[in-house]
């Protein structure tokens, strides 16, 4: 079975949105959850967290960023071509039940993910504050859809290109100490952007959540490539999480993890081929 694309869009200049209809998955999907995708039968099984979806239409959507010879393959793919594989959802919904006022907090690509979650809070009649982080204006994504479901938007960047500089833990330390009270933070972005923001809530005792996407291959646990250390013990972000407690995240072996295939990325960019031989579809 082949997936449609329906709908294709550019949101920066390295950063695309992707509606794809796959009306099985559709029917099933939650915010935090995420959809295992193969280009064709040649590809590698990659992970991307599902960014929106609609029942009714049968359409999931994905956001993704172009840093690999795989995303940059994917971005080749245009509206009414179809991909090989689209199996999911995969991974727990995160828990929202029972919050009632959250700082989710998305930084770069993380503002795809942040933007279902809080989302699904505004459904539920929480009060949503969306804070985002991006290098620079030209890279922020989602401003007018974030907008629309939540309470308040702050949009920071590093260079103040947008007119307001700074780090998301900035804005986050800002709005705690003028008096917001949140039950919940939810961080999605870098590692090290997520550390830190874990390393402030705890200072004020704030019980946080993040979004953990290691390497992953089968989605089911069995690889093992995805462990991550929480509370000291080995836990599988795909079948586990991929939400946990930022609180008990092992930060350290988690970004010394996340460097461990950066070489191995670069040079199957640079070749341009599978390791079975096989050409990409530049090469097709």
């Amino acid at each position: 079975m082949a997936y449609k694309v329906l709908k294709k869009e550019m949101l920066n200049p390295t950063v695309f949105l992707m509606e794809v209809e796959a009306p099985l998955v559709a029917r099933k999907a939650e915010p935090g959850q995420f959809i295992i995708l193969r280009i064709d039968e040649y590809g590698e099984r990659v992970p991307f967290t599902v960014a929106d979806f609609d029942r009714e239409k049968g359409t999931v959507t994905i956001i993704v960023q172009i840093v690999g010879k795989t995303t940059r393959d994917l971005a080749q793919v245009e509206a009414g071509e179809t991909i090989a594989d689209f199996a999911g959802p995969l991974g727990h919904p995160t828990p929202l039940d029972g919050i009632k006022k959250a700082a989710v907090i998305g930084g770069g690509l993380g503002t795809a993910i942040a933007y279902p979650q809080a989302k699904k809070l505004h459904q539920l009649g929480a009060d949503v504050t969306v804070i985002t982080g991006f290098r620079n204006k030209e890279l922020v994504i989602l401003e007018d859809e974030l907008k629309e479901i939540s309470n308040k938007l702050i949009v920071a960047t590093d260079d103040g290109s947008n007119g307001n500089q700074g780090f998301v833990t900035d804005v986050l330390k800002k709005e705690i100490e003028a008096g917001e009270k949140y039950d919940m933070v939810i961080a999605i972005g870098p590692l090290v952007m997520m550390k830190f923001v874990c390393r402030l809530t705890e200072e004020y005792n704030i019980p946080t959540m993040v979004s953990m996407n290691p390497v992953m291959i089968d989605g089911t646990g069995m690889c093992g490539g995805c462990r991550v250390i929480v509370g000291g013990e080995v836990k599988f972000a795909c079948v586990d999480g991929p939400d946990f407690d930022g609180h008990k995240i092992d930060w350290d072996s988690a970004m010394k993890r996340g460097r461990m295939f950066a070489e191995h990325e670069k040079r199957a960019c640079e070749e341009g081929r599978c390791r079975i031989g096989r050409t990409n579809r530049a090469e097709q």
